[in-house]
């Protein structure tokens, strides 16, 4: 949707938004990710096999 600073802003079709930090060079943290999983509605095993595929 857009990008202000190092955060990017993502919206779902249902209208909710959600925002991930973009830091070059850094990873993001097992924590924030779980919880950009649950706001996402995929759960940790999807995102692994989604992974996999990379």
């Amino acid at each position: 949707m857009r990008q202000k600073g190092s955060h990017v802003f993502y919206r779902h079709s249902d209208g909710r938004v959600t925002t991930i930090p973009h830091h070059k060079g850094k990873d993001i943290s097992r924590p924030l990710i779980r919880t950009i999983l649950r706001e996402i509605k995929i759960d940790i095993k999807t995102f692994n096999q989604f992974l996999m595929k990379l």
